[in-house]
């Protein structure tokens, strides 16, 4: 019988990521409609510092491909959330829990030197981002441009002993904030509670990416 201690990763944080299938021809439909809307439609004003942001309507004027999407991240939403005994929602056997999610999304065109403030979703369960073109980032990290999440725990421990850490998956990494690389044709999905940012992006090309929130 061994004598280690267990260490037990009490509330963790789900962060959900989904490479789509056959994302090229989603997102060529996808730019097309979001490149027109620009052209016609002023940017709206929340988080982004720079670039340009949709109305938060996109299900309703970014026609099939915006549905489909939608219609991806409520799947991915259904497979991964479950009722308060473990049981999967939106089954379609009779005794289990049924969930409608209402929905909202928008566009978001980045180019050099645009971001988004730490901000949080209120009202939402998921929130997620899509990347309809990473703007070169997937393969040049050094462009920015990340999607950066802040450990809700706070600073924690390193505030009194920054040279420490904790011998457990994620423990290297307690109290920092976390960056995920965009990459064209991935669903990013995080409860809509978590603050969350946009580094600046310093590349030449245009990032574009689609955020939504999911409501019960």
């Amino acid at each position: 019988m061994s004598n280690a201690p267990e260490i037990v990763p009490l509330f963790a944080t789900p962060l959900v990521l989904f490479d789509v299938p056959d994302a090229a021809a989603l997102n060529a439909e996808l730019r097309k409609v979001i490149v027109e809307r620009e052209k016609s439609h002023p940017t709206t004003q929340h988080s982004n510092q720079g670039g340009w942001q949709s109305s938060h309507d996109m299900e309703r004027w970014g026609g099939a491909p915006a549905i489909k999407l939608l219609a991806i991240g409520r799947n991915t939403a259904n497979r991964v959330t479950t009722d308060r005994e473990g049981k999967p929602i939106n089954n379609p056997y009779p005794g289990y829990f049924a969930v409608t999610w209402g929905a909202n999304m928008w566009a978001n065109v980045n180019r050099s030197g645009h971001g988004n403030e730490f901000h949080s979703h209120p009202g939402g369960y998921w929130s997620g981002v899509y990347y309809v073109d990473d703007g070169g980032i997937a393969d040049d990290p050094s462009l920015g441009g990340e999607l950066e999440f802040m450990d809700p725990r706070g600073p924690i421990s390193a505030v009194y002993a920054p040279h420490l850490a904790v011998a457990m998956p994620g423990g290297l990494k307690a109290g920092s904030n976390e960056p995920v690389i965009p990459k064209a044709g991935r669903l990013v999905m995080f409860p809509s509670w978590l603050l969350h940012q946009v580094r600046p992006y310093r590349g030449n090309a245009e990032r574009i990416s689609i955020a939504f929130n999911l409501t019960v």
